[in-house]
């Protein structure tokens, strides 16, 4: 989650064309076109076709049952170094998550720890995935003031070596509590990303919602474009199609990404407007995490 600038802005390239913001009941998706469109060769399936995801399979989900999170599944990063975006939360590996009555709930509290004034949590998963149509249904925490970023994301599997930008990052879902009833979706790499001002976004899309109850969270990925949505694939806010001549720079998209599920405190971002500290604790809770691939 290596972040935004208070105003996100798009960015005009002379390489692509954008079309008007979209929102949750938007009929228009934000459109990030940098390829023409061609007729696959007739024994090559077409991704853009209207019908390409039915018959996609379930090869990996959570869905949170039980008492305990798998261990096979999820690993905790901790630390309280700021993450780059001089946050304020301490992640822990041990009391600010819990799975009961079906969902996973990461819990950011006001408590002093190891130097830092909250404690959060930060789950990464230990299975990687190229491709797909990624879904996570989760509820945002009930608004109760500012100061709050739960994100729910993907990076690169190569950031231990290509570091960040290079490595890539798709934003399923981020949200900022200074600005309810909010998501935003966003694209970085190299060639686009916040720390340049260029980073591929929606921008803030409506969703009324989104403190009081549970939305699906999902992602069509394929070789030729990242499309972001909201409950249904044809609730499309953001469509990233991939650039003409392709590069490590602009399209790091090719290869094994993980998932990273977190509430952060404070920050560049979630903190332009202070924290108030009556909110906490501030819960998210996460019904399921679910690959289909073809």
């Amino acid at each position: 989650m290596m972040k935004h600038t208070l105003s996100v802005a798009f960015i005009a390239f002379s390489f692509f064309m954008a079309s008007c913001q979209g929102s949750s009941d938007s009929d228009e998706p934000i459109n990030r076109n940098l390829e023409e469109t061609n007729l696959p060769p007739e024994d090559i399936e077409d991704v853009f076709a209207s019908n390409y995801w039915d018959d996609a399979e379930l090869v990996w989900s959570d869905e949170f049952d039980g008492t305990d999170l798998s261990q096979e599944n999820w690993k905790l990063e901790t630390g309280n170094h700021g993450w780059g975006n001089n946050e304020l939360q301490n992640y822990l590996d041990e009391g600010n998550v819990e799975v009961s009555d079906g969902t996973l709930k990461i819990i950011a509290k006001k408590e002093s720890l190891g130097g830092s004034n909250f404690t959060s949590a930060r789950l990464n998963s230990k299975k990687e995935f190229k491709y797909g149509k990624l879904e996570i249904r989760a509820k945002i925490p009930d608004y109760k003031g500012k100061g709050i970023w739960p994100a729910l994301w993907m990076l690169g599997n190569d950031i231990s070596t290509a570091g960040w930008p290079a490595c890539g990052e798709i934003d399923i879902m981020e949200y900022v509590s200074y600005s309810p009833n909010e998501v935003h979706f966003s694209l970085h790499s190299t060639a686009n990303n916040h720390v340049k001002g260029t980073q591929i976004t929606s921008g803030p899309v409506p969703l009324e919602t989104i403190e009081e109850e549970f939305h699906i969270y999902g992602v069509l990925w394929t070789d030729r474009y990242i499309k972001f949505y909201i409950d249904t694939e044809d609730n499309v806010q953001l469509n990233f199609l991939r650039p003409t001549v392709p590069s490590a720079e602009n399209w790091p998209f090719s290869k094994p990404f993980y998932f990273l599920m977190n509430i952060a405190v404070g920050g560049n971002w979630g903190g332009v407007e202070g924290v108030d500290e009556s909110l906490f604790p501030a819960v998210m809770e996460v019904d399921y995490v679910r690959v289909y691939q073809k």
